[in-house]
């Protein structure tokens, strides 16, 4: 009997965040290019959200095979170079009508994204193969601070009036920068955990009703 043909790819619960998530990500760059930033910042906030969330998700079945587990962190860094790496800097560069100089901090941003992502797939393979422990500690900043950054740009912009297409650019090209710096950062525990989810909270809220009331 000949084998039936599946797919390709991987398709149980353990994955269906991290699509989500992409998507979400990838409807905020759709919003930007329609000159909708509140919203888009919404959803990269959603997709930070998604991306909190889907490796505890995964982590719960325990008969993952490697290839399985191999899969989930290719998916994950590919998602998270959309949503984190592309739409924020799509977000900064609509800001302006203009291509300056200074252009090229969006791209940077991008290309400090994707060379952390593909080291953090090789080294969390290794790490994998040594180790069944959790990360304890982040080498350089993860990617998913665009998540708390940009949304975090916006809001100050509203409060003091500061020029969103510079204060954003700064913002990517030090986040940009602190990707790839080898610092050792220590993964957040409850507290810290906690401190994060209520300033995102924060800022959500004053975002969404921006929205609302624009």
């Amino acid at each position: 009997m000949r084998e039936k043909i599946k797919l390709i790819g991987f398709y149980n619960y353990t994955v269906i965040l991290t699509y989500i998530g992409m998507l979400i990500g990838f409807m905020g760059i759709m919003l930007v290019l329609k000159d909708n930033h509140v919203w888009a910042l919404i959803c990269l906030m959603i997709a930070g959200v998604c991306d909190m969330f889907d490796g505890t998700i995964a982590s719960t079945k325990k008969d993952r095979t490697k290839d399985e587990k191999s899969f989930g962190i290719q998916i994950d860094s590919l998602s998270d170079l959309i949503c984190f790496g592309v739409l924020p800097s799509v977000w900064v560069m609509s800001m302006s009508d203009k291509l300056g100089v200074l252009s090229f901090i969006p791209c940077l941003f991008i290309l400090c994204g994707l060379i952390r992502l593909a080291y953090f797939n090789v080294d969390e393979a290794n790490r994998q193969a040594a180790t069944s422990e959790r990360r304890s500690y982040y080498l350089g900043l993860p990617i998913t601070a665009s998540a708390l950054a940009i949304p975090a740009v916006y809001v100050i912009g509203m409060f003091f009036k500061t020029p969103m297409y510079e204060t954003g650019l700064i913002a990517l090209l030090i986040v940009g920068i602190c990707y790839v710096l080898p610092f050792h950062l220590k993964k957040p525990k409850f507290v810290g955990e906690l401190l994060i989810v209520g300033s995102g909270a924060a800022l959500f809220c004053i975002i969404i009703a921006e929205a609302v009331l624009r």
